[in-house]
C-alpha cells in the first residue's frame, strides 16, 4: 500500500503547472504509489485572478476539475488535489475557500475540505506579511474519506499548529493524513519538521506533507522539504528542495501494534473537541 507526495515549484501559469504535476504524478504511479497528494496552490501562485480562475472551474469552465478527474482515471491513481480556489458548492458566486478535493481511481470527486485556519500572521521575511482572509473564507468541518490505502482525514498547511483538528481527525478514524502545504521558509525553518512529527505521534497517523519549495511570483519562497511521517514519527521519506515524488509504503501492521502498544486514544484524558460536523 504506498503512498506518494509530490513537491512543487508552481509559477502563474496554469497549464505549465498542471504539466508540471502530470510528470510528478506519473513517476508516483510508477513507484507504485496507490495516492499522491499534490501540494497547496498546485494549479496556480501569485496570481490577481484566482477567485475567478475558481468560480469559473465551479461552473465547469476551467481546466483543473477535467484535469484531474482525467489524470487519476488514466493513472489509476487515487489523488488529494492540494488546494484550489473554489468557492461552497451552494454558494457559487461567493468567496473562494481553499479547497482540497480527493478523486479515486475511476476520476470521481469523492471528498472536499474547506481549509479551516486561515494564515493572517506577520512573518520576518521579504514579504512580512500575509491576510489569507482577505481572499477566502475559512471552512467548517473536518471531512474524512476511506481509501485504498487506509482512512484519509484531510488538512492543509497552516492547520499544522492546531492539534485539536488532528487529534479530533485521529478520533473520527483516520489512519492516514494529508498536509499540502506552501510553507515560507521562515516558518519552515523554524517549524516545519516539528509540527509534522509532533502531528504524526499524537494522532498515530501517517503525515502525507506535499509542499511547494522555491521563488514563486510576487517574491514570495517557499521552504519545500516534503515529506511522508510514520505513526512513530520517523522520516520515512524526504525531499529539501526541487521537484519530485516521494513514495513510501504505508504499514499497517505496524500502525497497528503502535496504538495497541502505546494506546493513546484510550489514555486520553480530555474529550475531543467540537468541530463541527465530520463529513466524507
Amino acid at each position: 500500500m504506498s503512498l506518494s507526495v509530490i513537491q512543487m515549484n508552481t509559477q502563474a501559469d496554469v497549464a505549465a503547472n498542471l504539466r508540471q504535476a502530470r510528470r510528478l504524478l506519473e513517476q508516483a504511479a510508477a513507484g507504485g504509489a496507490r495516492l499522491a497528494v499534490l501540494p497547496e496552490n498546485f494549479a496556480a501562485m501569485g496570481r490577481a485572478d484566482l477567485a475567478a480562475l475558481g468560480r469559473a472551474e465551479l461552473r465547469g469552465e476551467g481546466p483543473v476539475l477535467p484535469w484531474l478527474a482525467r489524470t487519476a482515471r488514466e493513472l489509476e491513481l487515487w489523488i488529494v488535489a492540494g488546494t484550489l480556489p473554489l468557492p461552497a458548492d451552494d454558494e457559487p458566486e461567493g468567496k473562494p475557500r481553499a479547497c482540497s478535493l480527493v478523486y479515486d481511481a475511476h476520476g470521481e470527486r469523492v471528498a472536499r475540505y474547506d481549509k479551516l485556519h486561515l494564515f493572517d500572521v506577520e512573518v520576518a521575511d521579504s514579504r512580512g506579511r500575509y491576510r489569507e482572509s482577505d481572499d477566502y473564507a475559512r471552512g467548517h468541518s473536518l471531512v474524512v474519506v476511506d481509501t485504498p490505502v487506509g482512512r484519509l482525514g484531510l488538512s492543509v498547511c497552516y492547520d499544522l499548529r492546531f492539534a485539536e483538528l488532528y487529534v479530533a481527525l485521529a478520533a473520527a478514524g483516520a489512519e492516514l493524513i494529508s498536509a499540502p502545504s506552501a510553507f515560507t521558509t521562515v516558518t519552515g525553518a523554524a517549524h516545519w519538521e516539528a509540527l509534522l512529527r509532533a502531528r504524526a505521534i499524537e494522532t498515530q497517523c501517517y503525515l502525507l506533507a506535499a509542499a511547494q519549495s522555491g521563488e514563486h511570483p510576487g517574491g514570495r519562497r517557499t521552504y519545500g522539504h516534503s515529506a511522508i511521517v510514520d505513526p512513530w514519527g520517523r522520516l520515512v521519506a524526504a525531499q529539501p528542495e526541487g521537484e519530485g515524488a516521494l513514495v513510501a509504503a504505508r504499514d499497517a501492521a505496524e500502525q497497528a501494534s503502535i496504538r495497541q502498544r502505546m494506546p493513546v486514544a484510550r489514555h486520553r484524558r480530555f474529550s475531543v473537541p467540537h468541530l463541527a460536523g465530520t463529513s466524507e
